[in-house]
């Protein structure tokens, strides 16, 4: 039980220190959501306001740009404490690795991805999506975004000690966000066409699950590995 409550004070007080940390730089949070909104306001200029032509088009833009969105805020998820050396210090902390990761991760998710979810309702309209559809965007996005920030972190982690590690960020990242971008985007038009979605929100959950399980552990390692 004591052991319980020191890493359930461990993981409040990083998330605490991250959330805190972010706040005070609030550019770290616009960035990636006026990316978002901008990504997503271009398409109707580009291909037209044919309200057709944005119905079909609307769920893979709006997975496209939370994605771009989640990997611009990547970097800044262990670059910074890694720049100042607080990263050392935080894995020297009597407490298992996955522990701190995991709150770093949620802390991460919670600046970038929550947004994304808020404002993914009110681009749906601007793109005319069917409204059937908003339902399956919305637990699409929350249970996608997450596998994001967790998939993501791992590329980070490998990462982290490159001067210029951005280009191979992508390079590593993408890959892993397919299968999230596949079924996401087929949960949303599968809905749009009265289907059944159950399917595509199941295996999205398993991806989910299965990052939540395995990814702290290999960010953990990866870290370890970095800071060497």
């Amino acid at each position: 039980m004591t052991m319980q409550l020191s890493y359930r004070r461990a993981f409040s007080t990083i998330l605490k220190r991250d959330l805190v940390i972010a706040f005070r730089h609030r550019d770290d949070i616009l960035n990636p959501i006026l990316f978002f909104i901008i990504v997503v306001s271009l398409f109707p200029l580009g291909v037209g306001p044919a309200a057709n032509t944005l119905m079909k088009i609307a769920p893979g833009v709006i997975w496209v740009a939370a994605l771009l969105s989640t990997l611009l805020s990547l970097e800044r998820l262990f670059k910074h404490d890694y720049n100042d050396g607080s990263l050392e210090q935080l894995l020297l902390m009597p407490c298992p690795t996955f522990v701190l990761v995991l709150a770093k991760i949620t802390a991460h998710w919670l600046i970038t991805g929550l947004p994304l979810i808020i404002i993914a309702p009110f681009l749906g309209v601007l793109l005319n999506l069917n409204q059937d559809s908003y339902v399956a965007l919305m637990l699409s996005l929350l249970l996608g975004t997450p596998v994001l920030s967790l998939l993501g972190a791992i590329g980070v982690a490998l990462t982290v000690g490159l001067k210029k590690g951005g280009v191979l960020l992508s390079l590593l990242v993408l890959p892993l966000y397919i299968p999230v971008l596949i079924f996401a985007t087929g949960a949303i038009d599968a809905a749009s066409m009265n289907l059944p979605y159950n399917g595509h929100l199941a295996i999205i959950a398993a991806l989910f699950f299965g990052s939540l399980t395995l990814a702290p552990f290999a960010v953990g390692s990866a870290l370890k590995v970095s800071t060497n």
